[in-house]
């Protein structure tokens, strides 16, 4: 006979209770991200930001400064980054298409924002949360280069090359497909890369060659 679990409503309650008291208490980006300027320092952590980041500090914004100012908290309109202009010739910004503002933070400079992001010409399909929010080197897209970012057409890829294997291991896989019966056709071996060759790679294939092979007993 199978022993009745017995309700422990109660502690169940104090689970619940700890959870939400552990979910209020948890600080908001208002206060996890504040800055002190005079130091450089997080009043939340008293982390002090990289030195190098300091200079952007002081001359750049937030994304959530620019919303806040502009109507409708820039719904629609096209942002980029510092970084990504110096480094890419290509255009790589966001359009805003969601704002969720925090109206608890002091200017309404916090929150969540979501949009379609474009990355060096190639614009991905669904939109989705911007990331990096409180980098200070955002910028806004003046209306009158919209449409030069949108028409921006990137370079096609350059066609994948191809060479000959080296004449042991040429002899190796024609041999190998030979012995299997399949057609022997010329083997190439491809200039790109399509896998990241790390550590799970490589514990991939070996599972697989264990399942198809088999282990020594």
């Amino acid at each position: 006979m199978v022993k009745k679990k017995r309700l422990r409503l109660i502690a169940e309650m104090a689970k619940k209770i700890r959870a939400y008291r552990e979910l209020k208490s948890r600080p908001r980006e208002s206060q996890k991200y504040a800055l002190d300027y005079e130091t450089m320092k997080r009043p939340h952590t008293g982390k002090t930001l990289p030195v190098l980041a300091w200079a952007d500090v002081r001359r750049e914004s937030r994304l959530f400064s620019l919303l806040a100012s502009m109507r409708f908290f820039g719904m629609g309109r096209m942002f980029t980054r510092k970084s990504w202009v110096e480094d890419h010739p290509e255009p790589s910004y966001w359009q805003i298409t969601k704002v969720k503002v925090d109206y608890t933070a002091e200017n309404m400079d916090h929150g969540r924002v979501w949009g379609v992001h474009t990355f060096k010409g190639k614009q991905e399909s669904e939109a989705r949360e911007v990331d990096k929010v409180m980098y200070h080197d955002w910028r806004l897209v003046p209306k009158h280069m919209e449409q030069q970012f949108k028409d921006f057409e990137p370079l096609p890829e350059p066609p994948v090359r191809y060479v000959h294997y080296p004449p042991l291991l040429r002899a190796m896989l024609l041999a190998k497909s030979h012995k299997a019966g399949a057609p022997t056709e010329e083997p190439i071996l491809p200039l790109t890369r399509d896998v990241l060759l790390n550590k799970d790679y490589f514990r991939k294939q070996e599972q697989e060659r264990q399942m198809k092979e088999g282990t020594p007993v």
